[in-house]
């Protein structure tokens, strides 16, 4: 028991893993041909003996030839030709070794499918003749032709004009046959009548309005004679050409606006080279909104739009059907541009509830116009429910005939008038709010402070003379005051610093002093007493003490 749990799990996997690559490897095995090995991604056929007569192949049914990005061919004498169909298969071929054997031709298509080759080596083979039409589709960077006994013709001139143009410091030491069986050095051959070809395109001019017509001619020269044909890329419109000898035509009907910016190309080949002449075409249409949706928040509230046109178009904001002059608030704003088609997008920096409504875009050219509405919602009004809005003012934006702003400038600065846009508005409204509240706060605290002081002063119990702002001051000090009596009311509310004399009822500026209080008509002396507050409220009132009870002078 203990052995199979040591097995089942995490090393049976690994073991069941180990047994189905050894079967791919088995399978691949039988694929490949003998004389050759086989790998997932690599062939090689290095076994002269018995060798191969054919180009290696892989049975699709055991083996995948997508994933072979490499084969390796060398010393097979009996490898004389590859056909069209030999190559096909292996798309992801990028390394083509085949050396020391007996290759004498290569199909021109040969190497049709194999856009991803980039590395062709076919050294000390048997080849006189290589047609530049095996390569000029691939991108090739390494070419290898060393040691073939190529004929001198004009066939294989374009392996001349390969090596003077190419930047690479290793120039390979190509050799030729003449007619005595000489080698000559490809870089010195010299054969009449054999040169690059040239082209040349006659126009009109090719800025024309969509759904018109057009006509372009091409004459070709070069010996020997180049062959014409034209290089329309991916054109939309449709369209036709004729070719007489030299001389050729391409006519394109119905223009589309899709194929404003597209290159099209005449080109001359012949056995030495290629030569090309191209124009681009330039379509001139009204604009047209393709994509306008509601506003989304990033960094800014953004109405994300993208417009076609050709021409430039013209881009002019409408809110609630009044222009929207453009400020550092509310401004227009391209982020990509693909030749004739804008992507960009309303900016709004802080909208509130005063920005909801409806926003108009118009885009305008000399062709035409397009237009296109949105309902913006930025934020519910105050006070009211579930973001129900309240009929829009009248009035937001006013009028100032601004002129419509060109869909490559960001803020319309045509004038200096000064914006009336929401959002200014809303921050006048705002700090106008909280001035206001300020100035309201401060005068409310300083009421409450003034009544606050006037009710204390009120009910002091040493009077506004006597009262120090910065906490209770001392009574002064005064002497010769004879006995007096405390004045005490039922409610026990007077002071009992206030006395009376037992003199006159008349008040007398010799009676007192600074220090004496008025009360009705008797001005009384403000005797200090320091142990005053020590007093409790049964000695200020001697008629409320007990009976029997001795009193105290």
């Amino acid at each position: 028991m203990s052995s199979w749990t040591r097995w089942h799990g995490p090393a049976m996997a690994r073991l069941w893993g180990f047994c189905w690559l050894a079967v791919g490897f088995w399978r691949a095995g039988l694929a490949c041909p003998t004389s050759c090995k086989c790998s997932a991604s690599r062939i090689w056929c290095s076994d002269p003996s018995p060798g191969i007569v054919a180009f290696p192949r892989l049975e699709p049914s055991s083996a995948d030839p997508e994933n072979i990005t490499e084969i390796f061919i060398a010393n097979q004498k009996r490898l004389e030709i590859i056909n069209e169909d030999d190559v096909a298969a292996y798309v992801g071929l990028k390394n083509l070794t085949i050396v020391d054997s007996g290759l004498k031709f290569v199909a021109h298509k040969a190497f049709l499918k194999n856009s991803n080759l980039q590395h062709i080596n076919f050294t000390r083979n048997k080849l006189t003749s290589l047609s530049r039409k095996h390569f000029r589709h691939l991108d090739l960077s390494e070419l290898i032709l060393v040691g073939n006994p190529f004929t001198c013709s004009c066939d294989i001139m374009w392996l001349k004009t390969l090596q003077e143009t190419k930047s690479s410091p290793d120039t390979q030491n190509l050799y030729c046959l003449n007619e005595s069986s000489k080698n000559i050095p490809l870089a010195s051959l010299q054969i009449p009548n054999c040169g690059l070809p040239s082209a040349s395109l006659a126009a009109p001019n090719l800025t024309v309005e969509e759904g018109k017509s057009i006509t372009l001619s091409c004459t070709v020269a070069g010996d020997p004679v180049p062959n014409l044909y034209w290089d329309v890329g991916n054109l939309v419109s449709k369209h036709m050409n004729e070719t007489s000898n030299t001389q050729g035509s391409l006519r394109i009907t119905n223009i589309s606006s899709d194929d404003s910016g597209k290159q099209i190309s005449c080109v001359a080949e012949n056995l030495v080279g290629e030569d090309q002449d191209s124009v681009n075409l330039t379509v001139h249409f009204a604009p047209t909104i393709t994509f306008l949706e509601s506003p989304t928040s990033d960094h800014h509230w953004c109405i994300p739009f993208t417009v076609k046109g050709n021409p430039k178009p013209a881009l002019q904001w409408f809110y609630n059907g009044a222009i929207l002059n453009e400020s550092k608030y509310i401004c227009t704003k391209i982020h990509v541009t693909n030749h004739t088609e804008y992507h960009g997008c309303l900016q709004l920096d802080n909208p509130t509830h005063m920005n909801n409504g409806d926003y108009t875009l118009i885009a305008k050219n000399e062709y035409g116009k397009d237009e296109k509405q949105i309902s913006a919602h930025f934020m519910g009004w105050p006070g009211i429910d579930n973001g129900a809005n309240p009929n829009y003012p009248d009035v937001i934006y006013e009028d100032y005939g601004t002129a419509a702003n060109d869909i490559g400038d960001t803020t319309n600065r045509s004038n200096e008038i000064p914006s009336t846009d929401v959002a200014d508005k809303t921050g006048r409204e705002h700090l106008s709010v909280y001035a206001v509240v300020v100035i309201a706060s401060v005068v409310g605290f300083c009421l409450v402070v003034m009544l606050f002081l006037l009710k204390l002063a009120r009910h002091s119990k040493f009077g506004m003379k006597d009262f120090s702002w910065f906490g209770f001051g001392r009574v002064k000090s005064r002497q010769g005051v004879g006995p007096a009596s405390v004045i005490s009311n039922d409610d026990d509310s007077a002071s009992p610093l206030h006395h009376i004399s037992n003199g006159s009822n008349t008040p007398s500026s010799s009676e007192g002093g600074p220090d004496a209080v008025i009360i009705g008509m008797t001005k009384i002396p403000v005797i200090e007493n320091p142990q005053y507050f020590g007093i409790t409220n049964s000695q200020l009132k001697p008629d409320t003490w007990p009976r029997g009870s001795p009193k105290t002078a």
